[in-house]
């Protein structure tokens, strides 16, 4: 769901605590909307028949953070490992780097190669990456955030739109696996939680 970032972006460049709720509650309600779907969810029929909703940890402000974005140079594009034998092909595009308790991290941004040529996602990105809520309060093979190219180094990460990949759901899916270099060493107690 790419769209909720970029309306999200120029509401968060302002830091307004009110929208920044909203947008990330309708966010929520519309992801609500494609897994109660027959034809668009990632469930089963049984576990589809179950489905009362995801979980989330409550939208925190704190988890919106301004971060700077630098483009890379000269990489070249490599086979992404997923959780069966795909091997889709990304770019790594650019680097996030952000403060969180008092401490420095940094996130890589990465392009997939095939979709850059749809021109709905001409300009999408990805963030795949893992914390230490992976495997108790979120999805053991980690988490996504949809992101879009910055016009500024300024750019807000907002880990309270961040998501578990279908494999969390459903087997028969295949999934990016967050590289080494996005392995954050702190919890991220933003976003979708562990599905149950």
């Amino acid at each position: 769901m790419v769209f909720a970032f970029v309306d999200c972006y120029q509401v968060l460049a302002q830091n307004n605590e009110a929208e920044l709720i909203e947008i990330v509650n309708e966010h929520r309600e519309e992801k609500h909307g494609e897994f109660k779907d027959k034809e668009s969810t990632p469930l089963n029929k049984e576990q589809l028949s179950e489905f009362e909703g995801l979980h989330y940890f409550d939208i925190d402000r704190r988890y919106n953070i301004r971060g700077k974005f630098k483009r890379t140079s000269n990489e070249s594009s490599f086979k992404m490992k997923t959780s069966t034998d795909r091997l889709p092909e990304y770019i790594k595009y650019g680097k996030i780097s952000f403060e969180m308790d008092g401490k420095e991290f940094s996130l890589s941004v990465y392009q997939n190669v095939a979709l850059v040529k749809n021109k709905e996602y001409e300009d999408y990105l990805f963030i795949p990456f893992t914390d230490e809520t992976n495997g108790d309060e979120t999805y053991g093979g980690g988490r996504y955030i949809d992101f879009r190219i910055p016009e500024s180094e300024d750019v807000y990460l907002n880990f309270n739109l961040c998501y578990s990949p279908y494999c969390a759901y459903n087997h028969k899916y295949s999934c990016p696996i967050p590289p080494k270099e996005n392995d954050l060493p702190i919890k991220i107690s933003a976003g979708e939680k562990m599905y149950q």
